[in-house]
Parts: structure tokens; sequence; C-alpha cells
């Protein structure tokens, strides 16, 4: 099975370096989103302000490079990939290539935000927890949009039905996720600020148990 995700992920990879266009959007994306708030706000000192916005923009950001998952696969490659490997390799492929994907947008974006929209906030930062909290939203996003766009891409509106599927289930960690890291950037110890990250860590858990158990029932259709 494990052969089978490397050979997914690998081929995922090699179909993005042949396309540079399509990764380079998502990017474009989160940068020019990141502008457009620098010339409305220039400087934030606010913290919650600081960070919800950054999630924010990481969340359509996600929703953009998650809906691909499945909408670059055309109906050919779909039955070759049915024929040579097992719907559980193919989700669990998706996932870790979205993850990866997702953990290099949400550090490359974390980075040029703080350098627009200014670090002013971070001083008194619980940075470990931060970076914690940026690890497992990347992580988490991508596992929780990867069904969403699994189920998605079994109808003819695949990025229309993700936004209607994707934000009720989104929300809740979003909302918890958004918590974490402003106590992470409030620099509240780790004790009173831990089950938050327990709480990520369940969902995309809970997640990636979902996929394994109902992807080979779509993938069959």
């Amino acid at each position: 099975m494990w052969n089978e995700v490397r050979a997914i992920l690998a081929k995922d990879i090699r179909m993005e370096w042949r396309q540079p266009h399509a990764l380079g959007s998502i990017f474009l994306y989160v940068f020019a989103s990141i502008f457009v708030a620098y010339m409305g706000f220039k400087r934030i000192v606010d913290v919650p302000t600081w960070n919800a916005l950054f999630w924010i923009i990481v969340l359509f950001a996600a929703f953009n490079a998650a809906s691909r998952a499945f909408a670059v696969e055309h109906h050919g490659r779909k039955l070759y990939l049915y024929s040579i490997a097992r719907p559980e390799s193919v989700i669990i492929g998706k996932m870790v290539y979205n993850a990866l994907l997702m953990l290099v947008m949400v550090g490359a974006g974390a980075i040029i935000y703080g350098v627009m929209m200014g670090t002013d906030v971070l001083r008194e930062a619980h940075m470990l927890s931060f970076v914690l909290a940026l690890t497992l939203g990347a992580i988490g996003l991508a596992f929780v949009l990867t069904l969403i766009a699994a189920l998605a891409a079994q109808t003819d509106n695949n990025i229309g039905l993700m936004a209607i599927l994707g934000l009720p289930v989104i929300l809740p960690f979003l909302l918890i996720l958004i918590r974490f890291s402003k106590n992470a950037i409030d620099g509240i110890a780790w004790s009173a600020n831990g089950t938050y990250a327990w709480q990520l860590l369940a969902i995309a858990i809970l997640s990636l148990g979902l996929s394994y158990i109902l992807f080979p029932y779509l993938w069959r259709e």
C-alpha cells in the first residue's frame, strides 16, 4: 500500500512540475491577497485582527489548492489509477500531497504576511505554539478539504459543491485554529492552550479515517 502511496505522490509532484503555472497561480493568489490587505491596513497591531485576517487568506487559498486534487484527473486517468492502485492508496496519496503543498504555502504566506503587515504582534508570542498552529492548520485544512474535494469531484459543479460542503465542515476547525494561534501569539502557556492543539489533531485524524473508509465507495463510481 505504501509503495502505491509513494507512487501516487510522485506522480502528482511530476504533474505539478509539468504545469508550473497552475501551482504558481495559487501562490500568486496568496501574495495578491496579502498585498491587497497591506494596501488597506498598512500595519496591524491588533492581535485578533492580524491573526484572523491571515487565516482567512489561507482558507480561500486552501480551497483553490484542494479543488485541484481530483479536478485534474480526467476520466481515462481515473480509470487507470482504479486498475493499478487501491482507493485507500489514492486518497492517502492525495492527502499527503495536499498537506505538503499547504505546508509550503502557509509557511511562505506567513513570512510574506509578517514582512508586509508587521511582526510587532509576535513580540510576546510563544513561537513554538505558533509554529505548531501553522503546521496543524496546514495539515488539517489539507486533509479536510481533500475529503470534500473527493466528494465534489463526483459532480460536474466541482468548485460550487466544494464551497457548499466545505464551509460548514471547515468552520469549526477554523474557529479552533484561530483561537489556538491567537493564544500562541498572546504568549499563553501550553498548559492552558494545548487543548486546542489536540482538538485540531483529532479533526485531522478523523478526516483521514473517514477518507480511508468512505473513499473506496466513491472511487467505484
